[in-house]
């Protein structure tokens, strides 16, 4: 048997685990869905056993899934945080990325616990470092994990896609529609009649204030400062907690949390999920992104809600028996901060600090509400559709401060021709692609002019009497 069919296999077997568990089906169910015996599926599933073309069909066919679904983005994710993993000055590893590529193939398990080990051993040198007032070689740690890091590393391993919430605020949506189709009044009507809570609008909030609920007197005050859509998705917030509070609870310990902070913004997280998926149904919405091929605006404008809800939700249509187009979703200011990532492909986001500066996302500073459009290719030769644009929220008062963000979505550019951006687009041999990173530190591509910092564990050439296009050449 060669090397090639031996790790596809290998990758097969993990990946079929995933679906039926996310499925929620036995190993004896899914036998006999597929008219195979469970012994020959348990074989499959634990690469003892090759998985025939026949029997790749039947699982495309019944998980709703194109049979590139076995060779998709997970395994190119894992192998880039592998690879930064192995760039850690502090490991004092040397690797050979072939070699990485067949760990992850052949035991994704393995390479995701490594993974997560080199996770929490980064957050205790920042804790330790903290509480020694800095105190150590800052330089050799990546940035400071804190618990708005962990709750992102939970969507992030999870591609941003929870399926038994978002299944229960789907369900919840359908009973609510039974008596009206206004999903909007149903919410508060719900609140109001189902849960007894009161429901005040006030103008007396202050600048920072949004909403604030008494789970007590069951009061809630929200601000007239709010568009219809944004009161809308703060009063489904709250209404998960009512409807779905002990099912946010286990999805919350199943996350391992290692502070109650971190536990409180991943619930707060969660019900924000709900809070989505109950304003825009996955089936219904899902219809609506693949009739409008994508076009972000004009679902905007149908749902009425704004852009960047439009670009989180669709990055979360990862359902197995109707996936959308598998997105990368990101928030970025003007400082480069990435306020909010999630990804359901194999786009990489470094956890050493630093994004590329070719990335269009940046660009879109300078032609603000302007969408711009770019086919990236990461370092290891895959290729992406990147749509980019600044939303702005504008301040409620003279003298306020708004805020403005850049927010991207991407795909693989396999993916582009379902996208209504894709129109116009040169994606052949003749596209204009850009080659882009993930971040300074972890960028392998030598002579880039952009460069702002040597790559980890990686030689430089240093010639006191030579120039170059970049102060930082990898040797």
């Amino acid at each position: 048997m060669s090397k090639s069919s031996t790790t596809g296999k290998a990758y097969i077997g993990s990946r079929l685990r995933q679906l039926r568990s996310e499925r929620g089906l036995s190993q004896k169910d899914l036998a006999q869905t597929l008219e195979i015996s469970a012994s020959y599926l348990n074989q499959i599933e634990h690469d003892a056993r090759p998985l025939t073309v026949p029997v790749l069909l039947k699982i495309s066919e019944v998980f709703g899934i194109e049979p590139g679904f076995f060779t998709s983005g997970d395994t190119i994710r894992l192998v880039a945080e592998l690879r930064e993993v192995m760039m850690d000055p502090d490991l004092d590893a040397s690797f050979d990325s072939a070699a990485i590529t067949e760990m992850v193939r052949s035991t994704p398990d393995l390479a995701r616990a490594m993974v997560n080990l080199h996770r929490r051993y980064r957050m205790v040198t920042d804790q330790l470092a903290a509480a020694t007032d800095g105190r150590g070689d800052a330089t050799l740690r990546g940035s400071i994990t804190a618990p708005h890091e962990e709750v992102r590393d939970y969507f992030y391993q999870r591609h941003n896609y929870l399926h038994e919430l978002d299944t229960a605020a789907e369900e919840l949506t359908t009973r609510m529609r039974m008596h009206s189709a206004d999903i909007r009044r149903e919410i508060t009507t719900r609140l109001e009649e189902v849960h007894g809570v009161t429901i005040v609008r006030r103008v007396d909030m202050g600048d920072t204030l949004l909403h604030r609920y008494d789970p007590v007197e069951r009061r809630l005050e929200i601000s007239r400062a709010l568009s219809a859509g944004q009161r809308t998705f703060k009063l489904a917030a709250e209404l998960a907690y009512l409807e779905c509070g002990d099912l946010i609870d286990r999805l919350v310990d199943e996350g391992n949390f290692t502070s109650p902070e971190a536990r409180r913004l991943a619930t707060m997280g969660l019900a924000n999920y709900f809070a989505a998926a109950t304003v825009l149904p996955y089936s219904q919405f899902h219809g609506a992104a693949e009739d409008f091929r994508y076009d972000i605006e004009r679902l905007s404008a149908f749902y009425q809600v704004s852009y960047e809800t439009i670009c989180h939700r669709l990055s979360t249509l990862q359902r197995p028996n109707m996936r959308g187009v598998p997105f990368s979703f990101v928030r970025v200011d003007r400082a480069g901060n990435m306020s909010k990532r999630q990804s359901a492909t194999g786009f990489h986001f470094s956890s050493s600090g630093g994004t590329c500066p070719l990335w269009n996302v940046y660009e879109t500073f300078a032609s603000p509400g302007k969408i711009l459009t770019q086919i990236a290719e990461m370092p290891d030769g895959h290729n992406y559709l990147w749509v980019a644009r600044t939303v702005e929220r504008r301040a409620t008062r003279y003298g306020q401060s708004g805020k403005t963000f850049a927010i991207g979505l991407g795909c693989e550019l396999r993916h582009a021709g379902r996208l209504v951006y894709a129109d116009g687009l040169e994606i052949g041999p003749q596209a204009r692609i850009t080659p882009i990173g993930a971040g300074c530190r972890v960028c392998e591509r030598v002579n880039c002019t952009q460069r702002a910092f040597p790559a980890l564990g990686a030689p430089l050439q240093v010639d006191e009497h030579r120039s170059t296009v970049s102060p930082y050449l990898v040797d």
